[in-house]
């Protein structure tokens, strides 16, 4: 692919701050929903294997249920976080974007009702289970495969994307242009380390599991137990198939010895070793988010290095600054975001950790930052649709 083609694609327009702040962003954002994947596969999979048991084992009794609840909750987070790295590599990797769903477009569009299909099933295993016990077998399997190919679909757009040598063969195979959308790109040892990643994060998040119900008096230490050697027994063997995949994945592409990938095995033997003891899950998690943030470094680098062999590089796309844009979301994503995710996460703790009904009008922690939530969104709403009313008006008059 010549070099001209790709940069003729870009936005004329330019961007409207630096591309390493957007690189950054994307980076970070990847790994957030990636989490958010790799928790509701874990423990979908982990649910329809304790639909299984529960009806004889009071232990999966209790724990399946847990389990298709954060499965589903998952699904609408990584939905919901799945957007940003959506954005942040349309603003930077256009020519990619676009040409991924050109290539892909019908896949594009089963994939939108893969997911609807995929979550509505669920919620329907869900309430079979909730129903009766060991209830919707069958419909969660059919679940987890749904969504799983959509997990593939978007697997095969991310793969297209860095093919622009052969974006041309498969746009007119033989000549012959192929307008049918039905492009379709897999990579098997990305793929299958991606996916192995849910093994080790659904063991990492049973040792969490274990951790919070140890203070709840309702949930017996004989359960506790059980959950924290299943996690440890999931996670350390999960952590070993993901670092033998990762190899493979980095000898293939030819990045075995580059730091980020050295860095990268260091951070997962460190997470072997403290998932094996289970010291202390919750500062596992935290190694586990920088080991996340590493994997998705190295995805970025991967693309940057194909691009800018094919003289594409992204530092040198054109700056507009656009400031009060810019000012907008950092002041919308830290202060109005971070506020909103700690009165949640606040609010979920408490709950957790309160046997009973939680009554959030009388906790001052809660209830400040309810207040400081409500408090900053409406101010946002103020300012962002007076500040979109003023530039329409300033624009059209």
């Amino acid at each position: 692919m010549d070099a001209s083609v790709l940069l003729a694609l870009r936005d004329p327009a330019g961007i409207p701050f630096y591309p390493v702040v957007f690189q950054a962003l994307y980076i970070l954002t990847w790994a957030l929903h990636a989490a958010f994947v790799l928790l509701a596969l874990g423990s979908m999979g982990l649910s329809i294997y304790g639909t299984f048991k529960q009806k004889d084992d009071s232990h999966w009794k209790i724990l399946t249920p847990h389990l298709i609840q954060t499965g589903k909750l998952s699904i609408s987070i990584l939905i919901v976080l799945g957007v940003a790295p959506l954005l942040f590599t349309q603003v930077i990797y256009d020519p990619n974007w676009y040409v991924a769903n050109t290539l892909s477009g019908m896949w594009v569009f089963i994939f939108i009702y893969t997911l609807l299909v995929g979550y509505i099933l669920y919620y329907w295993y869900y309430y079979a289970n909730k129903a009766k016990e060991g209830g919707g077998k069958l419909v969660g399997i059919v679940s987890f495969l749904v969504l799983v190919f959509a997990g593939i679909l978007m697997h095969n757009f991310a793969v297209t994307s860095i093919m622009p040598n052969e974006w041309m063969n498969m746009y007119a195979p033989n000549g012959v242009v192929d307008t049918s959308g039905l492009t379709f790109n897999m990579d098997i040892p990305r793929l299958v380390f991606l996916v192995s990643l849910a093994i080790p994060v659904v063991g990492i998040f049973l040792q969490n599991y274990s951790r919070f119900l140890s203070t709840r008096e309702d949930f017996s230490e004989d359960f506790v137990k059980y959950c924290a050697i299943l996690g440890t027994k999931i996670g350390a063997v999960g952590l070993v198939i993901s670092a033998v995949t990762f190899i493979i994945w980095m000898i293939e592409v030819g990045y075995l010895m580059n730091p980020v990938t050295i860095a990268t095995i260091i951070g997962v033997l460190i997470l072997l070793y403290m998932v094996y003891t289970n010291v202390n899950s919750y500062i596992t998690t935290g190694v586990l988010v920088v080991v996340a943030l590493l994997i998705s470094s190295i995805r970025e680098l991967i693309r940057f290095d194909i691009m800018t062999g094919l003289g594409y590089n992204i530092y040198d796309y054109p700056v507009n600054l656009e400031l009060p844009s810019i000012t907008m979301f950092l002041l919308t994503f830290v202060i109005m975001g971070f506020i909103g995710v700690a009165y949640l996460l606040t609010m979920a703790w408490k709950v957790g950790k309160t046997q009973g009904v939680f009554d959030g009008s009388k906790d001052k922690a809660v209830t400040r930052l309810g207040n400081y939530t409500l408090f900053i969104m409406s101010i946002w709403m103020v300012i962002y649709f007076g500040w979109g009313m003023v530039t329409l008006f300033k624009n059209i008059l």
